[in-house]
């Protein structure tokens, strides 16, 4: 069936007793067995090893993403921390892309590292450089592709090709594209990572992650580790989460339909120094971006002339766009990475992967195209 029938249908039958359309949400610390040899029939025992509403929701992104199976996580970084204690050890040696989100960064460089796990940040997009930063006892390479914030693009499947011969897993974080756009496993990636916080919910209204894996061993891996740390994801999120899910690909092709619309306005405007949008010919990685992916998603960033004490002046006297942490929302909003996404991040590294500090990232989301465009036309003039 096609993705718009499957992100509605996949993973959820009507309630066999009352016959709900919706999953109900099972708010259930325990589960009673109908005998000692009987333990386990019924697949649950307790909400911290699976929950019957949390299965519905990762039955439905696996079949999506066209995985064996998901796990989803109290938050996108649970799931990115599920990742790498499933495939790292002490002793190992992890790939990460040189630019992506602050958390990432954060979670690798000062929690992770503490265990005698290390990690090599190289320019993904280049994959000569991956090859480069091989170690004997690497492990893991983990992409995020477009990075947040810079949208650069890496090509999945030549990172696939370097991790295969090396024997690694490829973990793809897809948050910003989704399988609606993007397949990872089609490209030969292992394990495709979401932020379902933005995305997948779409409404401002959860925060949540998922690891989706193509095979068995690296499923059994990772729900290892989704059970023994105690992170999975509330039944109350995967409810919310469920019903985001069932318009993704509206709200995608619509977002992404204004994302090209305002990335064009802006890169025509005297005031803007430059712009960054898969979907722009001016784009450095355009024909890539178009080679792996359906579309080009709804996330953008821009620089204004004048630098940091432009981009700032915009930032805070912009109306209808929101100042805020957070993308994929149905309320567009402007954040300022350097101050907030991506603060934890030194500046020299900041610097040398492109985050600058005037660099205004922007999450289009469902308002007419026309308003959002009018509001940043009006902040413009006021810079």
């Amino acid at each position: 069936m096609g993705f718009r029938t499957r992100q509605i249908h996949a993973g959820v039958t009507p309630d066999p007793i009352t016959g709900a359309i919706l999953t109900p949400i099972f708010q259930s610390t325990t589960y009673v067995q109908p005998s000692v040899d009987e333990y386990l029939s019924k697949g649950f025992t307790y909400s911290r090893s699976g929950n019957p509403t949390v299965k519905a929701l990762e039955l439905k992104l696996a079949d999506l993403e066209g995985g064996v199976d998901c796990a989803c996580f109290g938050t996108g970084m649970s799931a990115v921390l599920a990742v790498m204690l499933a495939f790292l050890e002490a002793g190992k040696h992890a790939i990460v892309s040189d630019v992506a989100y602050g958390g990432t960064y954060r979670l690798s460089t000062k929690i992770l590292s503490r265990f005698g796990i290390d990690y090599t940040f190289a320019d993904t997009s280049n994959p000569d450089a991956v090859a480069a930063s091989v170690r004997e006892n690497t492990a893991l390479i983990l992409t995020e592709t477009p990075a947040n914030p810079t949208m650069k693009c890496t090509d999945i499947a030549a990172i696939s090709e370097i991790a295969r011969k090396i024997r690694a897993v490829h973990a793809v974080d897809n948050t910003f594209l989704t399988p609606y756009y993007q397949l990872p496993f089609e490209l030969g990636a292992d394990v495709s990572i979401h932020s379902t916080t933005k995305y997948m919910d779409g409404h401002n209204a959860t925060v949540g992650g998922a690891v989706i894996s193509k095979s068995d061993e690296h499923a059994e891996a990772v729900r290892f580790i989704q059970n023994s740390t105690g992170t999975i994801m509330s039944p109350q999120v995967a409810w919310l989460t469920l019903q985001g899910c069932k318009t993704l690909s509206v709200r995608m092709d619509a977002q992404s339909a204004s994302a090209m619309a305002i990335a064009e306005f802006l890169e025509a405007h005297p005031k803007v120094e430059q712009v960054m949008y898969p979907g722009l010919e001016s784009f450095p990685q355009h024909e890539l971006a178009t080679r792996q992916a359906s579309g080009y998603g709804a996330m953008l960033w821009f620089e204004v002339k004048g630098g940091l004490t432009a981009g700032k002046n915009l930032m805070d006297n912009i109306e209808l766009w929101s100042l805020a942490e957070n993308l994929g929302s149905v309320e567009s909003l402007i954040t300022h990475p350097v101050t907030m996404t991506h603060a934890d991040v030194e500046k020299a590294e900041r610097d040398r992967v492109g985050i600058i500090d005037g660099l205004v990232r922007a999450s289009v989301g469902l308002e007419d195209t026309d308003d959002l465009i009018n509001a940043l036309a009006a902040a413009l003039e006021q810079v």
